[in-house]
């Protein structure tokens, strides 16, 4: 049977993402694996920023107030679920492209499985993923549970 030892969790603080995390909560007292919870700060918004003419020094205090933010909610989204005082968990946020981000640190973190959300969809969508999900699925070199 396979035993993880490393699962990461992406998050957008989304209900589906809460479903992710409580599976790989469940998956990581199984294993003894230990789970690291990734939210990643989609680089759009620098963009978005910059063609406000906003300082250098203007932008550095948006990105940082947004990872401080981030942050935060990653605290409390762990604070939803009990299990999470009994694995251990190491938090991080990124700035980037999503599913770019998520297959380097499964990469640079030698993570053995990856616990995602596809978004839940009705009619002709709830038969696609997630564009984030399916390229994680289609990069990701190591086991991917895809949670509804």
């Amino acid at each position: 049977m396979f035993k993880p030892t490393r699962i990461l969790v992406p998050t957008d603080f989304s209900e589906y993402s809460d479903k992710a995390l409580g599976k790989a909560l469940d998956v990581a007292k199984e294993s003894g694996a230990e789970v690291l919870l990734l939210h990643v700060i989609h680089q759009d918004f620098q963009t978005c920023v910059v063609d406000y003419c906003f300082t250098t020094d203007e932008i550095d205090r948006i990105r940082n107030g947004m990872i401080s933010s981030a942050t935060e909610n990653i605290q409390k989204e762990l604070e939803k679920f009990p299990l999470s005082k009994e694995v251990k968990i190491s938090t991080d946020v990124k700035n980037g492209i999503p599913y770019e981000e998520i297959l380097k640190e499964q990469g640079e973190k030698d993570i053995d499985l990856i616990v995602i959300a596809s978004h839940g969809r009705s009619g002709l969508k709830k038969y696609l993923m997630g564009s984030v999900a399916t390229r994680v699925i289609k990069g990701a070199q190591c086991e991917v549970l895809l949670v509804k």
